[in-house]
This record gives structure tokens, C-alpha cells and sequence, in this order.
């Protein structure tokens, strides 16, 4: 939290092939050390292979493999009287978004063998499925949160 005043949230800019701000932060968050162009290569190499594969508009999959990532309620450590307790709320939309593509980057990345592109549209076409890795997390998450239900009234 800054001293000085409000940090302004900025979107990320459109990308210039699908002009969508979901593949803009995928190729954001998939980047490593400032290579953007490989992780263009990359994101847009997963998004033909996702188009030949699941035969539908590839955005629309992205989109809907992302919504079905997306976690709902998460646990956060809240220390009461020398206990900690995992104190379940609700996700933003932003932080939503964001942990949804970061668990799909992640487990694709943790599938074996082959190419980036054909691991993360693997992990797509699960998540459209609703399987999956980064779909095993969410609902790891949502069973966290349900099981501390009781320590909801410590939220802040």
C-alpha cells in the first residue's frame, strides 16, 4: 500500500491479432525475463492448435476454459488471539481472471514432454473439459474455503 495517494489499476492494451485483453495478459504472464515476442509465438501457436483441435473459435475457448479456472472463494491466513485461522472470501473478478490463467500456465508448464504450445492447449482443451490440473486446483481452493466455513466470521 503506498504513502502517496491511490494507485490507479491499469488494463493491459489489447493484443494485435484477436485484440482481446484475456491473450494480451496471457502473453503477459507467460513471459519470462521481457521476451515478449517468444511468448507471442507461443500464446498465438496454442491458439491454432486449440482452434484445429477443439474446431471452435479460439478466443471463445480461451475464454470459457479461463471461466471454468476462475476460482469463486479462496482462504486467507487471518491470526486471531495466537491461532491462525484460513479465513474463506470471495475473489475479485481481477484476482480472479488472474489466478485462472496463472493455473493454466502452471500446470501446463508441469505436463511432460512436448512443446509449450502443445502442453498449454492440452491443458485448454482439459479446462474446457473440465479437467485438468489447473481445474483440480480450483476446486481444491473452493474445498479449503467450504471446509473453514466456520471461521467466516473472521473475515475483515
Amino acid at each position: 500500500m503506498p504513502r502517496r495517494g491511490i494507485v490507479k489499476k491499469r488494463k493491459p492494451k489489447p493484443d494485435s491479432s484477436y485484440n482481446s485483453t484475456l491473450i494480451a495478459k496471457f502473453v503477459n504472464l507467460s513471459m519470462k525475463r521481457g521476451k515478449k515476442s517468444v511468448a507471442e509465438r507461443v500464446i498465438y501457436n496454442t491458439m491454432e492448435i486449440v482452434k484445429e483441435k477443439a474446431k471452435e473459435d479460439p478466443l471463445k475457448a480461451m475464454e470459457k476454459a479461463v471461466e471454468n479456472v476462475r476460482p469463486l472463494l479462496e482462504t486467507k491466513s487471518r491470526r486471531v488471539g495466537g491461532a491462525t485461522y484460513q479465513v474463506p472470501i470471495e475473489v475479485a473478478p481481477r484476482r480472479s481472471t488472474s489466478l485462472g490463467i496463472r493455473w493454466l500456465l502452471k500446470y501446463a508448464q508441469e505436463r511432460g514432454g512436448r512443446s509449450m504450445e502443445e502442453k498449454l492447449s492440452a491443458e485448454i482443451l482439459d479446462a474446457l473439459a473440465n479437467k485438468g490440473g489447473a481445474v483440480k486446483k480450483r476446486e481444491d481452493t473452493h474445498k479449503m474455503a467450504e471446509a473453514n466455513r466456520a471461521f467466516a466470521h473472521y473475515k475483515w
